[in-house]
């Protein structure tokens, strides 16, 4: 059977039995229904230090706004859903020179144009604790970590099926066979890796996590990206108590590999994942360690996170045969009776991996600033300034300043 026929399947599974029905309530439907009004202003200025940059700097303005809709479920032995997201990207300032920051459809010697939109539908289906998804979606998992990191977020078109019927069990199976890219209207592309030049129309993934304790999870991962990449995650998940402390570990391992036609070339990678954690009040440290092994670098997809310790604002540190650590420090100024407010700075530094045959480095080192309005009529209004300093022999010399206001407007 042809690997499109799971959606199919998965979705007949669903709706047969709800055809059946007399009748299907509406109440669950509309009462559970949710709607907002999302609003982000994004500056984006990314300065080129070194002197032989073709492009000096890339610097633009702009503004989203995003509805988005959940419905409920319709009563009965299947319930029945309608989620609704529409999008609307302005331009506020850009030019040729300046152009490229991912927030608008446009790159290096081309504005673009003035405005850009998304619009998007999932088809929802629930039995049980098991849900059937298909449409345009954000997924959040280790083999494919939908990132939202600009403007507004990219929409993967597939199906996705999570099952919780088990208890302290989830299973998730889906395909993803295009992608609305964050910084274009809706335009139901092939899927790009992100550190090849490669593309395919299929992703394919399975997982599962169990968690042992309420402090204890464990998850398993495969994800292929048909004729380009296959990859294997393991994941274990703990924190512990300790008096006032409070103890974090995440530990990850990613197995990758060429498949089918081997459209981006040998895939050789193995990456091992640590980041570990220690809270008390309002602070909280962290430590950071990153290996890949193989040669080549980790394989993940365009508008995607790699979901490893030490992605961070710029750099991801997933270079074939690089070695990072991790430095980070976290400020909850709720612990001084300012609720809302928050600061983090990190420091990261890579090593071994190759740059025209030579030993290479890079280095970052962020700053990260927020306020949420806790009350009143700005309720949820949030301000946040991000900045970065690289220095890198693959990407040289970038300072980086974003500024983002957001506000969400509940309208149901």
């Amino acid at each position: 059977m042809h690997k499109h026929c799971l959606a199919r399947s998965c979705a007949l599974y669903f709706i047969t039995p709800a055809l059946a029905l007399p009748g299907l309530a509406k109440a669950d439907f509309l009462a559970d229904s949710t709607a907002s009004l999302n609003l982000r202003n994004f500056y984006f200025n990314r300065d080129f230090r070194q002197a032989n940059a073709p492009q000096s700097k890339r610097e633009e303005w702009a503004q989203a706004f995003m509805l988005d809709v959940k419905s409920g479920y319709t009563e009965g032995l299947v319930g029945l859903g309608l989620d609704v997201y529409g999008a609307l990207g302005i331009k506020l300032d850009s030019s040729d020179a300046r152009a490229g920051t991912g927030l608008l459809p446009n790159a290096f010697g081309d504005a673009g144009p003035g405005e850009y939109t998304d619009v998007s539908g999932v088809f929802k289906a629930k039995v049980s604790k098991t849900v059937l998804k298909v449409g345009g979606m954000m997924p959040k998992s280790p083999v494919l970590l939908s990132s939202d990191a600009r403007l507004m977020p990219p929409l993967f078109n597939g199906a996705a099926l999570v099952s919780q019927d088990i208890d302290k069990l989830m299973l998730d199976v889906g395909q993803f066979r295009s992608v609305n890219f964050r910084n274009a209207s809706s335009n139901d592309a092939d899927l790009r890796t992100a550190n090849f030049a490669a593309s395919s129309d299929r992703f394919n993934y399975a997982g599962a996590s169990y968690s042992f304790t309420p402090r204890l999870t464990a998850s398993f991962w495969r994800g292929e990206l048909e004729d380009v990449y296959q990859q294997n995650y393991y994941g274990i998940q703990l924190s512990h108590p300790l008096g006032k402390w409070t103890l974090e570990g995440n530990l990850g391992y990613f197995d990758s590999n060429d498949s089918g036609e081997r459209r981006a070339g040998t895939i050789d990678s193995r990456l091992a994942s640590l980041l570990l954690s220690a809270s008390r009040g309002g602070h909280t440290w962290r430590l950071g360690y990153q290996d890949n092994h193989g040669k080549s670098a980790l394989p993940f997809l365009q508008d995607a996170d790699p979901n490893v310790a030490n992605v961070v604002q710029i750099l991801d540190f997933t270079r074939a045969g690089e070695r990072s650590w991790q430095a980070r420090y976290d400020y909850n100024f709720a612990a001084l009776g300012i609720p809302g407010l928050s600061f983090f700075t990190r420091y990261l530094r890579g090593d071994e991996f190759k740059m025209a045959g030579r030993e290479s480095k890079e280095w970052e080192r962020d700053l990260d600033i927020s306020y949420v309005i806790q009350s009143g009529a700005l309720k949820n209004f949030a301000i946040r300034w991000r900045n970065a300093m690289v220095r890198s022999d693959a990407l040289g010399e970038i300072d980086e300043n974003r500024l983002i206001l957001s506000y969400s407007i509940p309208l149901k």
